[in-house]
């Protein structure tokens, strides 16, 4: 360990990073050991849940921050390739939720779901810190099987993971709870929390110790998450549990169907293995599974009385908007990443850690959004939820034209101040925290008990069109000579990318009275889930802020 005397800023932040950690898990630490069933206002299963998927989330965004520069570095791909692989590789991690939240519905329940998927996604991790030969490439090298072995495990363990989680959160409140909201912007919050902690320590490990120092650490995380979601379970309240229990002991192929459906998980990581190999099937493979996807929610649907039909109507709107937001939010561990390591003053800072902005903005902002939701309520002035997400694609374009504007201000060859990347991820952070929060709290709200998961994975597969889209426009931008992203084609790409989400954004506002209307919420009411809650089957207002339901005696 170098003297303090010695430090870079790049070491200060690392040592920052740590110690925010620790911070975290001391509040965690005394909140769940209470005795009393509510911490803040919250069921302790919350905080249960916001440190386990805290934890996944560390493992997963450290390890994003690293996957392009590890790409383009090490295996000595292209910048357009690396991104391809990158889009292909995001895409599938929100696309494998589909069958992850179908399977959970259906069969494992959404507790044992996130269970096993935290167990691949440790062995994810961790494989992905056998790197091979050093800057070997990738062409004749035995050791690129290891990798796509890493990211198969990690792509199918997102899928019984990511939706289901997200899930139980909701299954913690009454529908009709004024702290459902709250309480997404709460586990929001540990999401970013590990985003930014993972980006921080994994990205300084593996641009300064070395690459598998990096990776190696997301998989600690990861493991840590593993450990935190088993001794939590009793404050989970019995929630997320199989729908039928018996059916899991049923006889397929000679063992338990339970057992059966994770066999079937590590086949589907050798199917994942040959397909993340060819990115260009991926696509067709979004293409096609996204429409037979809508078809069967559409399905689904017409089975629905008109109210809850029109929900899903309304849902379907909400995930259409999906790719527009995060293609472009994506560029950030794609093209921005590569763009912020060539072309800004970093000041000696490795370019992963300016992924940790984002993240950190969420932690800062978060609370202010949660607040200023809840005044606007009071005042009979908030948004819709269709035009809070509107407004997020608007300020998701305008960090673009930041940018560009930042960039084109200095002159072509000068770098670019870090300010306008400080600014690029402020707009694209609002942006987030009008949309990805509000949207998984309407799509749990919305839906009806049977299909919650299958609506939640429906909802990550838009971002998984939004992610493949992002490698995508990284392609595009690396069609320079050997394959590089340009200043100017990234920032042409860039200003015209801009413009169209501000235009794409400003429409979503203007139909949005139109959206609100098929959402129904002076009619929803509360299914009856043997919570001992009064008020379950009543139609009404959500209630106040800060009110809590009597139980029934």
């Amino acid at each position: 360990m170098k003297p303090v005397a010695l430090w870079n800023e790049a070491d200060w932040i690392a040592a920052i990073g740590s110690i925010a950690l620790l911070v975290f898990l001391a509040i965690g630490a005394f909140a769940v050991t209470r005795k009393e069933p509510e911490f803040a206002g919250h069921p302790k299963g919350l905080y249960v849940l916001f440190f386990a998927e805290m934890w996944e989330r560390f493992s997963y965004y450290g390890m994003r921050a690293l996957l392009t520069l590890y790409l383009v570095k090490h295996w000595l791909y292209s910048d357009g390739d690396a991104t391809m692989i990158y889009g292909a590789y995001t895409s599938l991690v929100y696309i494998t939720p589909v069958l992850g939240g179908w399977l959970a519905d259906r069969y494992l329940g959404q507790r044992k779901a996130v269970l096993f998927g935290a167990l691949l996604l440790t062995l994810g991790h961790f494989f992905m810190a056998f790197e091979g030969e050093a800057a070997a490439g990738y062409q004749n090298n035995p050791a690129i099987n290891v990798f796509w072995l890493a990211l198969a495990f990690i792509i199918v363990g997102s899928g019984f993971l990511k939706a289901n989680i997200s899930v139980i959160v909701g299954q913690l409140y009454p529908r009709t709870d004024i702290r459902r909201d709250s309480a997404y912007t709460i586990f929001y919050i540990g999401i970013n929390v590990g985003a930014a902690i993972g980006t921080i320590i994994a990205g300084y490990l593996g641009e300064t110790l070395g690459w598998s120092y990096g990776f190696g650490a997301a998989g600690f995380g990861m493991l840590l998450g593993l450990v935190v979601f088993v001794i939590g379970k009793p404050l989970l309240l019995g929630q997320g549990e199989p729908p039928t229990p018996a059916l899991l002991k049923n006889k397929v192929a000679g063992m338990n169907l339970e057992w059966f459906l994770y066999l079937a998980g590590f086949v589907g990581v050798a199917i994942i293995w040959a397909l993340i190999q060819y990115q260009s099937v991926v696509g067709w493979l979004m293409l096609i599974s996204g429409a037979a996807l809508l078809l069967y929610v559409l399905m689904e649907a017409f089975k629905l009385d008109k109210e809850a039909r029109d929900r899903v109507f309304a849902m379907i709107f909400f995930i259409l908007l999906q790719p527009v937001f995060w293609g472009l939010f994506e560029q950030a561990g794609g093209s921005i990443n590569l763009f912020t390591d060539r072309f800004v003053d970093r000041q000696g800072v490795p370019a992963s850690l300016f992924q940790s902005i984002n993240p950190i903005y969420i932690i800062l902002l978060g609370p202010v959004f949660a607040a200023l939701w809840q005044f606007l309520i009071r005042k009979g002035w908030e948004p819709s939820t269709p035009a809070k997400m509107g407004l997020g694609i608007v300020q998701m374009g305008f960090a673009f034209v930041v940018l560009v504007w930042g960039a084109n201000a200095v002159g072509p060859t000068a770098l670019v101040p870090v300010v306008f990347i400080f600014l690029f991820y402020l707009f694209s952070t609002t942006g987030e925290l009008c949309l990805s929060p509000v949207g998984l709290s309407a799509i749990n709200r919305l839906s009806v008990r049977h299909m919650a998961s299958l609506m939640m994975a429906a909802w990550f597969f838009g971002t998984a069109g939004g992610n493949y889209f992002a490698g995508f426009l990284g392609t595009i931008m690396g069609e320079g000579d050997g394959g590089e992203i340009t200043r100017e084609a990234a920032l042409h790409v860039y200003w015209q990318i801009g413009l169209l989400a501000i235009g794409i954004g400003a429409v979503v506002v203007l139909v949005s009275p139109l959206v609100k209307r098929l959402m129904h919420l002076d009619k929803l009411t509360d299914d009856d889930v043997s919570d001992d809650l009064s008020g379950e089957s009543e139609v009404g207002e959500p209630m106040g802020p800060g009110a809590h339901p009597a139980t029934r005696q």
